[in-house]
Formats: structure tokens, sequence, C-alpha cells
């Protein structure tokens, strides 16, 4: 019987930065005010007026998501949401436009749209769309877990067998704080925000305390950390949510 050690894979580091967002619109006033709102909430915001605009920053700057007039001056908004979907970049789109008809929503959703919104908009409404659909590209970019052993520094963890080595002894834990480590350690190195693991562990549907989070990551502290009161492996980052640090894998 092969033990923990022997079934460890390598895992893939994946680095998180700031949220950044692409807002493309014609309107100069228009994209300037939503990034205005948009920095001021903490997003690294650039702009962009036109469809191959937007293109040529997105292959640069890498946004996390894109709010996306669907009427630009060179091509509409759905083109430039088709030719970002066919090169396989994993970005949020949310469509800001006057269209108001019900096929145009469809047509926008169908085409790989996450939201649509009309104009007039509130600030804050965009806002924290923009956030729900961050939320869901983050929940989606965690990917699926699979079952191969991870070994991040001393912490060993095999989901088949559902067991835990740290520091070379083994450490029962329940399911819910096994599921945070897993998701922890087979994201090393990268932020997952507060609401990617509260769905990834507890479900989409869960209407509880999100301090229930807060509790088993301190649970999980007390079992793995040298020092629980000054962790080096899960890291809090404050405003987002939690990492678990790359620099332990040496």
């Amino acid at each position: 019987m092969t033990t923990l050690k022997e079934r460890v894979s390598n895992s893939q580091e994946l680095n998180q930065t700031t949220q950044r967002i692409l807002v493309v619109d014609d309107e100069n006033s228009i994209s300037e005010l939503i990034a205005t709102s948009l920095k001021f909430v903490g997003f690294d915001v650039r702009t962009a007026a036109s469809g191959a605009q937007a293109l040529q920053i997105a292959q640069e700057f890498k946004p996390h998501a894109l709010i996306l007039d669907v009427m630009l001056p060179d091509q509409n908004g759905f083109e430039v949401c088709r030719q970002i979907r066919s090169e396989g970049q994993k970005v949020g789109v949310l469509f800001l436009t006057a269209k108001d008809s019900v096929e145009d929503k469809i047509a926008g959703l169908t085409i790989g749209g996450d939201d649509y919104v009309t104009k007039p908009y509130r600030l804050r409404e965009l806002v924290a769309r923009m956030r729900a659909v961050l939320r869901r590209v983050s929940v989606d970019s965690a990917g699926e877990l699979d079952q191969d052993a991870i070994a991040v520094g001393d912490v060993a963890l095999d989901p088949e067998q559902h067991q835990v080595v740290v520091r070379g002894e083994s450490l029962a834990l329940p399911l819910k704080e096994f599921e945070l480590l897993h998701l922890l350690l087979a994201n090393v190195g990268r932020v997952l925000t507060r609401d990617t693991l509260i769905d990834r562990v507890w479900g989409s549907d869960y209407v509880g305390d999100t301090k229930t989070l807060d509790v088993h990551i301190k649970r999980l502290r007390s079992k793995i950390e040298d020092d629980p009161a000054n962790p080096t492996r899960i890291i809090t980052i404050r405003g987002l949510g939690y990492k678990y640090d790359k620099q332990r894998t040496a």
C-alpha cells in the first residue's frame, strides 16, 4: 500500500493580483465615471473607446472582467465578447447598453455575457452587479478539484483517503475543514475570495453567517500553523479572502 508521501503530486502555483476591470465605452464621460466608481472601491481599472482598442488592451492588461458597451464605433460589443471567448480567456463580461429588448438581452447572454445592464442605471447597482460577475468568474477559475494527493511544504493531503499529514504526523480533520484545506492547497499562492471559499465548501445556496468561514480558518490554523497567532501558511488578504502561501513550498 502506497503512502501519502508517495502519492503526492506537484501543485500548480497560480498568482492572484488586484481584480482588474476593463471598461469599454465610446463615450469618454461615461467610461471615466464608471472607472472612477470602480477605483474608489478598490478595483484596478482601464478604459477603451472601441472594440479594437479593447481587444488590444485586454491582451496586455488581462482583465478579470469587462464592462462592455454594445454599441461601439468599429464593432459591436457582442462581437468583442465573441472574440474574447473564442480565444479562451476566462473573463467576466457585463454588457452595458441602451438596447433593452428581450431579444437583445438573450443575444448578449447567449453569446457569452454574464450580465446585461440597460441604461439608465445606478452606479451602485453597476458595482454590485460587477462584484457578482467577479464572484462567478472566481468560482469557475478555481477549477474542479481532482483526487490527486497534494504536498505543499510539510503539509500533505490525500483526498481519496481523507488523510492529512503535517510535519510527518497524521492529522484528523472534520469534513468542512478538510475541504477548505484541500481547496487552499490546490490553489497554492492564489488568493481565494471569501465568496469563492463559501460557495465551494458550503454551497452557493448557503445563507448562514459568513463568520463560519473565519471560524474554520481559525481552527485550521490551530492545527497546521507553527504559531497560529502569526500564521505563515494560511494568510489573510484583507478585503478579499485567504491564500495558502506559496513560499511554504520550499
